[in-house]
């Protein structure tokens, strides 16, 4: 069964938030802490997994994805900080 992701990102604790979407979350961390992906994250140094959930459809994580895009930055920190108090680096659990 095919997995999909929905991910935060942040430069730090408090700091610059990324929302995104892949089916392969490792492979798509690792491109944005190497900085293989030219944009946003590289260009604000957003690239430690603060949170993420998982979905075995593909139109629910874009739609949940779009839903967190649009949500207030308090609310996004609100969400983090339910499941990661410390703003750990989730990618080092994942690899």
């Amino acid at each position: 069964m095919k997995q999909y992701y929905v991910y935060i990102l942040a430069s730090k604790r408090n700091g610059t938030l990324y929302v995104g979407v892949t089916n392969n979350l490792v492979r798509r961390v690792n491109e944005h802490k190497q900085k293989i992906v030219e944009g946003f994250t590289e260009r604000y140094n957003v690239n430690i997994l603060v949170y993420y959930e998982i979905f075995d459809d593909i139109r629910l994580a874009i739609t949940r994805e779009k839903r967190l895009k649009a949500w207030k930055r308090e609310w996004k920190i609100r969400l983090i900080e339910e499941r990661n108090p410390e703003w750990k680096d989730l990618y080092n659990e994942l690899s």
